[in-house]
């Protein structure tokens, strides 16, 4: 299995307060790299796993499920439990709604939940006939590079394989929003070609977060985490997870 240079996963040891970063579906840990180096630069523990399927061939991506990506994403947030007291978890499209899982499902394991332009819903009508299109062709065109800063590369694939996709669909479909309590740091796109703002908005309707936070994201298209406002959300980020350590701390 070769390797996509650029998106190999990434770990840094840190200190106390850890970051878990989840890159999308067809995507890759490129999408989020410059993030987590920033994080790690700042003192945080990061982990950043490469989702099962993810960063070689489509082919790859077409033999795992949902299943196979929240098993990797649950592992690396099971590392940064052994070694930090205050954990976030940071999300871009589909590794937001994995994030959203991880929550859900490991409430004491996740201090707060970072969302960026988080895709928790199939919205595209034409979805409707996968089940039967699955069955006739493998792969549709991919959609990659959403970005409006001229050269980024998030390293996604060209073709977006079916199976796997019906697959992700029924796991947004299944999200358990309610489960989840964690603080929420929610960023959202203002031009975003891939998710609608009604995810967000979805998103802030349906969780049970103890507090939430809506940014909104003005000059950065879908893959805002390689896009303009990349300083923003590493800022933001960090300040996030310096709060919930400060109340962790006070609640010791």
């Amino acid at each position: 299995m070769r390797m996509v240079a650029g998106a190999e996963p990434w770990s840094a040891s840190g200190g106390d307060i850890g970051a878990l970063l989840l890159h999308g579906f067809t995507g890759s840990p490129a999408a989020v790299r410059p993030l987590a180096e920033g994080l790690a630069e700042a003192g945080l523990a990061v982990e950043l796993p490469r989702l099962p399927g993810h960063g070689t061939r489509w082919q790859d991506l077409q033999r795992t499920t949902w299943r196979d990506w929240a098993r990797e994403a649950l592992a690396a947030l099971e590392l940064l439990r052994a070694r930090t007291s205050t954990r976030v978890v940071v999300g871009l499209s589909v590794g937001g709604a994995l994030a959203l899982h991880l929550a859900a499902v490991q409430p004491a394991s996740v201090s707060g939940l970072v969302l960026v332009n988080p895709a928790v819903k199939a919205t595209d009508p034409r979805l409707r006939v996968l089940s039967t299109l699955k069955r006739i062709v493998p792969t549709v065109a991919g959609v990659r590079n959403d970005i409006a800063l001229p050269g980024a590369d998030e390293k996604a694939y060209d073709r977006m394989p079916l199976k796997a996709l019906h697959s992700l669909i029924g796991f947004q479909r299944d999200l358990d929003f309610g489960a989840v309590t964690a603080p929420l740091l929610l960023m959202t796109s203002r031009r975003d070609h891939v998710v609608g703002a009604e995810e967000s908005a979805l998103v802030l309707e349906r969780v049970r977060s103890t507090s939430t936070e809506h940014v909104m994201l003005e000059h950065s298209f879908h893959v805002a985490t390689l896009d303009h406002d990349a300083p923003v959300i590493q800022q933001r980020v960090i300040e996030f997870a310096e709060s919930l350590a400060r109340t962790v701390k006070s609640n010791e």
